[in-house]
């Protein structure tokens, strides 16, 4: 049992289901939850809102089938911990955001709707794993202390905790992205540049991007075949660095980099594999 803000209470009971999940909540239920958890007679006098959830865990084995595409809680269920279920959902719709607009107007290459469930279908399927996992470390069992002792271990400082955080966070996901760049299908870190301005500030209009850190004329050039597609973007970086060019979706996710001289045939297959047929 606790309080996740003031005025709320949340308990936790880990002796099945509710009979019917989609009844409403009465004050005898809850002051019976209440009184299970806390131990005490405590006694509630009024109930101003009240919704349940389970620890129910399951996941749609494609999130597209022809016209129809989920996302959210449609594609993915599971227990509310953290809120990591809001996040996932909400990183399902930027990734397919962009590419349903782009099919829509007709520039998409064919293939494009169907990377919606080859990149999002692997992180939704950790997540699951991940909230059961906090599910059982919750549970009253046993064998709980022995687990709460190996997470404890696990968070105990360090790179661990950081691991931990970036997992919780979602920085951690990464697409499986053609290339050998480290920074190739990892959320595009957010750069500082010469002119005070980060990369993120770029990005607000939901556009692809295309950045040349060296000003390399060759690299605007081929950006501007896919004009109305793409901005291109050419600039200093604040801090040395052995990046030249990058390639940034608009969900904001590399798709290509190059340290030292660029591979630009290699940059054009790439462009052509997001934004379609160049102009």
């Amino acid at each position: 049992m606790n309080g996740p803000m003031p005025g709320r209470i949340l308990t936790v009971e880990f002796d099945g289901p509710p009979i019917d999940r989609d009844a409403p909540i009465t004050l005898e239920e809850l002051q019976t939850s209440l009184r299970k958890a806390s131990g005490t007679d405590a006694t509630l006098t009024a109930v101003h809102a009240a919704t349940r959830w389970t620890d129910n865990a399951r996941q749609a084995s494609t999130y597209r089938l022809g016209r129809v595409l989920l996302a959210g809680d449609a594609a993915h269920v599971f227990a509310p911990i953290g809120g990591e279920g809001l996040n996932l959902g909400i990183g399902d719709a930027v990734n397919l955001g962009w590419k349903l607009a782009a099919t829509v107007n007709r520039w998409a290459p064919e293939t494009l709707l169907d990377t919606y469930t080859t990149e999002r279908h692997p992180i939704g399927a950790w997540a699951l794993r991940w909230a059961t996992a906090q599910v059982a470390l919750m549970g009253p069992k046993h064998r709980r202390r022995a687990r709460s002792s190996v997470m404890a271990d696990l968070i105990g400082g360090g790179d661990r905790a950081t691991s931990l955080a970036k997992k919780i966070s979602g920085v951690w996901q990464r697409y499986d992205l053609p290339g050998d760049h480290p920074l190739a299908g990892r959320s595009a870190p957010d750069l500082e540049f010469e002119d005070g301005s980060k990369l993120g500030e770029h990005g607000r209009e939901g556009s692809a991007l295309l950045f040349d850190f060296v000003g390399d004329a060759r690299i605007s050039r081929l950006g501007e075949r896919w004009r109305g597609r793409l901005k291109i973007i050419t600039t200093r970086l604040k801090e040395n660095s052995d990046l030249t060019a990058l390639f940034v979706r608009p969900d904001g996710f590399v798709a290509w980099a190059a340290n030292g001289q660029p591979d630009l045939d290699r940059a054009a297959s790439v462009l052509s594999t997001w934004l379609g047929r160049s102009e």
